[in-house]
């Protein structure tokens, strides 16, 4: 394991994401691509949770689903947040399984603790770190999940080349996170209050897959999940971005939800 400086990057979200828990604020706009909404999930995984745990999402989809969790494995979720899609995989791995969640945020940890506590959960365990540098053993996880947190990062490959030190032989990756197909306007980019809110981070498809493809990954699958105007205009308005300094029409079909699972060769 290693440790990296925090950057200019880092600090906007965590910044952003601190403001957002403490103040009980969506994470990006009331209806953009992240969102306290719980339509997100099945409504018998809602369900299982009560009303106000269940309502703390700052994803933009289900990798609960998508990674198909197992009793008695251990997962990590990267960048966790307040812990929902944590105590979702809590339940599917059971008492013989563990549940790690990683995040920089202190607010964030702080929130999930206590409905940790407050849920009864024993198999989860909440630490603060880096998702470029994970506090997590090698070749000790089963599944890693994630949800509209790697196109956060400001070095992507460091992150998948994390997740495969982690991940047993054999062992996936099943994350919902924000791709695009092309590339987005400079102004977006060069954003910080649009890399905090999911967008400016996001990268090509393409170049995606390569990062995975590039530590080791196999097996790669990307299902995207596209957004309609009104969620990708109340993500960019809540941003504060000038409209003159960029063509939204450009952002409209460029930017998408993705369903995206790879493995670790066994």
């Amino acid at each position: 394991m290693t440790t990296i400086p925090s950057t200019p990057i880092h600090d906007a979200v965590r910044e952003h994401y601190a403001e957002r828990i403490t103040n009980n604020q969506p994470c990006c706009g009331g209806d953009s691509c992240c969102s306290t909404d719980s339509n997100l999930y099945p409504s018998d995984l809602l369900q299982t949770l009560p009303q106000g745990e269940s309502n703390v999402s700052f994803g933009c989809g289900d990798p609960i689903t998508l990674a198909a969790l197992q009793p008695g494995q251990t997962v990590l979720d990267l960048g966790s947040g307040a812990g929902l899609d944590c105590f979702f995989a809590a339940q599917k791995v059971g008492p013989s399984g563990q549940v790690i969640g990683v995040d920089m945020t202190p607010e964030m940890l702080e929130r999930a603790r206590s409905s940790a506590a407050r849920l009864n959960l024993t198999n989860v365990d909440f630490r603060q770190g880096f998702i470029e540098a994970l506090p997590v053993d090698s070749s000790t996880v089963d599944v890693i999940i994630s949800n509209c947190v790697i196109n956060l990062s400001p070095d992507k490959s460091k992150v998948f080349a994390e997740a495969f030190r982690v991940l047993k032989p054999g062992g996936k990756l099943a994350v919902s996170d924000i791709v695009t197909d092309g590339v987005l306007p400079e102004a977006v980019k060069t954003s910080l209050s649009a890399w905090a809110g999911c967008v400016a981070g996001a990268v090509d498809a393409k170049e995606y897959i390569g990062m995975m493809e590039a530590v080791g990954f196999t097996g790669i699958s990307v299902k995207p999940v596209f957004f309609d105007k009104q969620t990708v205009d109340s993500a960019l308005d809540d941003m504060k971005l000038d409209v003159t300094e960029y063509p939204r029409e450009d952002v409209y079909k460029a930017v998408y939800s993705a369903k995206i699972t790879a493995y670790k060769p066994a």
